[in-house]
């Protein structure tokens, strides 16, 4: 019976300021190369964060490669990344998509250099980690997205977070349910069953998708809560983002949930979703960044950003974060890899925009600059002092 529910992901980061005015039938492919002259003043802006120019090629006794696994939600970025990081310094960096559970138990069993997550590992997950304390190192902001497959509809879909919820849970139904019909009247004759997409691996973008859910509703909180993994109550699922994304494509009257970049990169279409200000926001660069904005970051990183109190802040966003241990046994990979994590956290930022993630904030990079601090080899700072000198 079709009682399950899609959600759609779709994220137009980066490109919502820049659309007013563009009117709202152009495609996501030409509203991005429209904008591409203002990523490039962005971008440009980006390398001026203190602390970059520092990575500027070769260092001697450095590993020449790295390996590394996890987080689907930023393999876009880690792939542009990590492929002009061997162009300036030769070391090749293999990064495994995997998804966030997968990176989280790689680096647990030390069988990467790095792991990667967009969903921060839990007390007991770090105590279970064979190689000690595992820092979590922010490296940029994303947005969590519904994308759906209604043939018959062309206008943007209005999510809130009633009807989120009431979708996941398999309380909303069909498309015609009056609650979703409140905000989209084009609804209203759509007498279909929703079929709901889910991820069905370990998966930071579902923690962040789950933990949404669980700040905005009390039912959900309880008996769903929120995870990498949770136990659905309804729907099919699929794995990574390219799973839930065919999924949708493929199934008519569904909905789905994907990482906002992968969403914009494979022209899917986008819903809006209420704030807690009672905005209908799109994700972009700039809403996803607001949801970081007068949060109070603590030492360790290890935090969630859903349901930001900002009124123009995009709603279901979070960091995505590398994975390393403090307490690095290899003084070769140790080198490479905190020259690498400094670049990536400073120099590495002009990318973001461009490919549809947010950079971090000043404060966050503060906050990865005493992190990366922390990597020791032999007890001793792996980060060479020029670096870190200010």
């Amino acid at each position: 019976m079709q009682r399950q529910k899609m959600l759609s992901a779709l994220s137009l980061v980066a490109v919502l300021a820049l659309l007013i005015g563009m009117g709202g039938t152009a495609s996501v492919a030409t509203r991005a190369q429209t904008m591409a002259p203002t990523l490039s003043f962005t971008m440009g802006a980006v390398t001026a964060i203190p602390g970059s120019g520092k990575i500027t090629g070769p260092a001697d006794g450095e590993a020449k490669k790295l390996n590394g696994a996890g987080a689907t939600f930023p393999a876009v970025l880690y792939s542009k990344w990590f492929s002009e990081y061997a162009k300036l310094t030769g070391v090749e960096i293999n990064y495994q998509s995997i998804g966030s559970g997968g990176g989280i138990k790689s680096i647990s069993d030390q069988t990467v250099d790095f792991g990667a997550s967009d969903g921060p590992m839990t007390d007991e997950q770090l105590k279970a980690a064979k190689g000690g304390p595992i820092l979590h190192i922010p490296a940029a902001l994303g947005g969590v997205v519904p994308t759906y497959n209604l043939p018959e509809v062309k206008d943007v879909l209005k999510f809130t977070p009633d009807t989120l919820a009431g979708i996941y849970h398999g309380d909303i139904l069909k498309w015609n349910d009056e609650k979703l019909v409140a905000d989209n009247p084009q609804l209203k004759d759509i007498d279909k069953f929703i079929v709901v997409v889910h991820r069905s691996d370990g998966s930071g973008t579902t923690n962040i998708w789950t933990s949404y859910l669980s700040a905005v509703n009390e039912t959900w909180a309880k008996e769903v809560g929120a995870a990498n993994s949770v136990k659905w109550p309804v729907g099919l699922g699929g794995k990574g983002n390219e799973g839930v994304a065919g999924n949708v494509k493929q199934t008519p009257y569904s909905i789905g949930y994907v990482e906002q970049a992968y969403a914009v990169q494979n022209n899917l279409p986008v819903g809006l979703v209420k704030n807690k200000a009672g905005k209908f926001i799109l994700a972009d660069e700039k809403s996803v960044s607001l949801a970081a904005q007068g949060v109070k970051l603590p030492d360790d990183m290890r935090v969630k950003l859903v349901n930001s109190d900002n009124p123009d802040a995009y709603p279901i966003a979070g960091f995505t974060w590398l994975l390393v241990y403090a307490k690095q046994t290899d003084p070769a990979k140790a080198l490479a890899l905190t020259r690498m994590l400094w670049w990536a956290t400073h120099d590495a930022q002009q990318y973001n925009a461009a490919l549809l993630y947010a950079p971090l904030p000043p404060d966050a990079i503060k906050k990865a600059e005493a992190l990366i601090g922390k990597i020791t080899i032999n007890g001793k700072p792996a980060l060479p002092a020029g670096i870190a000198a200010q």
